[in-house]
């Protein structure tokens, strides 16, 4: 078992048990004695004074351990009406939004990412004042409307512990608490209190500019102007869009980038600048070959949709252009 103060995790292992006891070790010290023994069978054996020691083929190290009487149990929750979803669509809806939550303490509610459930839909959405990313998935049944807003940090910790495979992850939401059952590991973490902004009012539904674009291209050109961009005060890029091609340029003193690229447009023509890394935190992310960008104006959002469904949604704030 591990805790902090927003995280408990308990996991199970097979072992053969000669005397069952408990201690409390430093984790930091034990998880690189680990990584660096070698990979064979380990016996674990405390002293009398809590010191514990490891003996793996001719290694031996021995740590000073603590009782464990104090130690925190995880909290108890009442695993009524669990929510079961695939591991694989979990762990793609935690990465492909999670970049987006806030790492911004002044508005503590968007350091959390909002779950939702409804019916047999669940909706996971993080923002941070500059982006939105929004990931929809199907249960395979239907569930009391419910929502919770989980800490990013523990949801990114539950995302690199969670093996991707097709077995079943238990999610039990309480007042206080998410529990992450996988069986062998149990998570708990605390939830955040607070109504989270609503995000259905803030993406648009109508467009002036669409541009279908193909998601690898776009996201080589972007990167490659990053590299400049990032030089300057804002790591600004900027999109002309005209004549059924988009123009990527970015300038700072180390330099200047110009990109052209083919893509299929309906509407105005536009140009509109980005912050390069959000871009890209976004285009990092998404799987599609296609993709389709929603444009109204200058200063207005981009909307991110997929070419048919709504799997997802990205928005992104332009940056003002001052000629």
């Amino acid at each position: 078992m591990g805790s902090n103060p927003d995280l408990s995790i308990e996991s199970h292992m097979e072992a053969n048990i000669i005397q069952e006891g408990s201690v409390v070790v430093p984790s930091r010290l034990l998880s690189e004695v680990i990584r660096r023994l070698p990979n064979a069978e380990m016996e674990v054996s405390v002293q009398a004074n809590n010191s514990v020691k490891f003996s793996c083929l001719n290694s031996i190290v021995t740590l000073q351990g603590f009782a464990s009487d104090e130690f925190p149990t995880l909290p108890d929750i009442n695993e009524n009406q669990p929510i079961e979803i695939s591991k694989m669509l979990l762990s793609k809806m935690i990465r492909e939004t999670i970049f987006a939550v806030a790492v911004d303490e002044a508005r503590p509610i968007l350091t959390g990412a909002l779950m939702e459930v409804e019916d047999s839909q669940v909706t996971m959405v993080c923002l941070d004042g500059y982006r939105l990313g929004l990931r929809k998935g199907k249960l395979d049944t239907s569930h009391e409307s419910r929502k919770v807003i989980i800490p990013g940090k523990s949801l990114q910790d539950v995302g690199k512990i969670m093996d991707e495979d097709d077995q079943k992850i238990s999610i039990t939401v309480s007042d206080r608490h998410v529990l992450f059952d996988m069986g062998y590991t149990r998570i708990v973490s605390r939830v955040l209190e607070g109504e989270y902004i609503n995000y259905k009012q803030i993406i648009p539904e109508d467009y002036k500019t669409r541009v279908k674009v193909d998601t690898k291209i776009l996201a080589d050109s972007i990167d490659r102007a990053s590299l400049i961009a990032r030089e300057g005060k804002n790591n600004l890029i900027k999109l002309s869009l005209q004549d059924q091609k988009m123009i990527i340029t970015s300038n700072s003193e180390s330099g200047q980038v110009y990109e052209e690229i083919p893509i299929i447009q309906e509407g105005k023509d536009l140009e509109i600048a980005f912050n390069a890394r959000y871009f890209m935190d976004m285009l990092k992310v998404l799987e599609d070959q296609e993709i389709c960008l929603d444009f109204t104006t200058s200063v207005s959002p981009c909307v991110i949709r997929p070419i048919t469904g709504n799997d997802y949604t990205y928005l992104l704030l332009p940056v003002r252009i001052f000629v």
